[in-house]
Order: structure tokens, then sequence, then C-alpha cells
């Protein structure tokens, strides 16, 4: 099941809090500045840095053209913290 399209417009990466790539068929989302990707599990994205796979240049290529294909949703765009929690 994929995720639902309310949940994709929060999501974002907990290291740099950029939005990542969602691939349905995969059943994974990825941070491409990264190479981060993460695990959905039972339709739960699993967000946690210590779970999260680094993937190699071939990985990487193969879906980043898959994403310029449309064959991905990216999340939320980058989000901005307000100055007093710097």
């Amino acid at each position: 099941m994929a995720l639902e399209a309310s949940l994709l417009t929060i999501l974002a990466c907990p290291v740099d809090k950029g939005s990542l790539l969602y691939f349905d068929d995969e059943v994974s989302l990825y941070n491409p500045r990264l190479r981060r990707r993460y695990r959905v599990s039972s339709d739960v994205p699993q967000l946690l840095v210590q779970q999260a796979e680094t993937v190699g240049d071939d990985e990487h290529a193969r879906l980043v053209d898959k994403a310029r294909a449309g064959r991905a949703v990216q999340t939320t765009r980058r989000i901005r913290r307000p100055s007093s929690w710097r």
C-alpha cells in the first residue's frame, strides 16, 4: 500500500530536514543529497538515522534516474527553522 499524500507533504529527512523521494514500488524514501535510504515498513516510514542505509554510486544513479523518469514522489520542501531555534 502507498503512503498517503497528506503524509508525504510533511515528511522530511531527519538529518538535513530536506525533501525525500518516495518510491512506492520499492517501499522506501531516499535522500539523494546524503545518499541515504529509509525503509517504509507496514506503511510506517522508518526515519531513524541509525536504520538508514547508505547507498553506493550505482544505486544512487539508478534511483536518481528513476526519479527523473517520474517514478518517484517528492516529499515536502526544506523545513525552515525559526531563528530562535538556532
